[in-house]
């Protein structure tokens, strides 16, 4: 049991890999160099997701109560461009970019967590 979900693990992060690759090439100001910046890009942003996510939501609750929400779409822009500050050879142009860049990742990461999901019998 250890084993699938460790091998599920791993081919989620694969995956992610790839949907940071696809997004990068699908959008002109989003640049990765290659598929291993990828993986470290996903490494990176599912870091920051977990650790600094959490504390921005907190700290701006009020503004994302008055936006209905709208506000964690800039705080999901705002980590991309932290990602890109911290990992080489992985390059945004600039806020809007980031946050299409966003917006799409996440469209590829659901299609693909939805297609390594086990199947039942």
């Amino acid at each position: 049991m250890n084993q699938i979900l460790f091998m599920n693990g791993i081919v989620r992060f694969l995956l992610s890999g790839l949907a940071v690759l696809l997004t990068a090439y699908l959008l002109p100001g989003v640049h990765v160099e290659h598929y291993g910046y990828a993986l470290l890009v996903a490494a990176v942003l599912s870091f920051a997701n977990a650790i600094v996510r959490p504390i921005l939501v907190v700290l701006t609750i009020p503004i994302t109560v008055f936006t209905l929400g709208l506000f964690l779409l800039v705080i999901n822009a705002l980590i991309i461009l932290m990602v890109d500050y911290f990992v080489p050879k992985f390059d945004v142009d600039g806020f809007w970019w980031a946050l299409a860049f966003s917006l799409i990742l996440s469209i590829f990461n659901s299609m693909f967590s939805e297609m390594s999901k086990p199947r039942n019998r």
